[in-house]
């Protein structure tokens, strides 16, 4: 009995030792199991590739079978100096086509021949202008004379008259002195002061009351010097004759219209304020 004693033993150290050799073995199978499924995924997947490559591949043939012939290649160029004429590429129609001549073109190193610039002046003939002149429409209208030359003795006896006619307003000879600017305005119209005696003229008629006839003096005055010094008080005064003549809408027409064309001038604040107590 005591000599089995070591046997059993044994046999009981070699049973754990088996099964960790079964383990170890079982261990090794699994990690060789999943080495082999790995490489079957790879060549799986690299099957997949080929196969679509020879798909490609075969679809690529198909099209290069289906197209036409190709024209044949242009013969090489001649040395780079030349000009080479480009080769027409066959139509597509059926319908033929003759051959062309290609012809080449080369410019000049001649420069380009000059133009002659002068034209010689010629007179026309007298009869003919004459002819012409007479044959115009505004030949037959009389020609206005040319304004008359003022000399210094002149200018001063028309300075002198107008301001006898001016004094004559402020010493209360209002009626000979608005006769004398109306007449100094009608014989001398381009007389740096024809302007302001035709105001004066109106300013003289309001001070007799006279609002129809001052409105017509005033009126003459912006019509026939829009561009002179006593427009805008000429404007301002016809203003106040409508407003004595119960012409209320002209009146504001007026002041509106100093106030537009002329922004910033006294007038155009006096415009102002006359129109401002009219809305009142």
């Amino acid at each position: 009995m005591l000599e089995r004693l070591p046997i059993i033993w044994r046999l009981l150290a070699v049973v754990p030792l088996c099964a960790l050799a079964a383990c170890a073995h079982e261990t090794a199978s699994q990690a060789d199991m999943a080495a082999l499924r790995a490489e079957l995924r790879a060549m799986r997947d690299q099957q997949a590739r080929l196969g679509e490559r020879l798909e490609r591949m075969e679809r690529s043939s198909a099209v290069l079978r289906a197209r036409p012939s190709q024209a044949p290649a242009a013969p090489a160029p001649q040395a780079p100096t030349k000009a080479v004429a480009p080769q027409a590429q066959p139509p597509t129609s059926s319908a033929e086509v003759p051959d062309l001549t290609v012809v080449k073109l080369k410019p000049k190193a001649e420069p380009a021949p000059s133009l002659p610039t002068k034209v010689a002046v010629v007179e026309p003939d007298a009869q003919e202008v004459e002819l012409f002149v007479s044959s115009s429409p505004e030949s037959s209208e009389p020609a206005s004379a040319p304004a008359p030359t003022l000399t210094p003795a002149d200018t001063a006896a028309l300075d002198a008259e107008f301001e006898q006619a001016v004094a004559a307003l402020r010493t209360g000879n209002v009626a000979p002195g608005v006769a004398k600017l109306q007449s100094f305005a009608e014989q001398n119209p381009r007389h740096p002061r024809a302007d302001n005696a035709l105001y004066f003229a109106g300013l003289g008629m309001i001070g007799l009351s006279d609002h129809g006839g001052a409105a017509l003096v005033f009126e003459r005055l912006i019509q026939t010097y829009p561009a002179g010094d006593a427009v805008l008080d000429g404007m301002l005064r016809l203003a106040e004759c409508r407003l004595k003549l119960n012409q209320r809408e002209d009146a504001r027409a007026l002041y509106t219209r100093v106030i537009t064309q002329f922004p910033g001038t006294a007038a155009a604040t006096q415009a102002e304020q006359r129109l401002a107590s009219l809305s009142h």
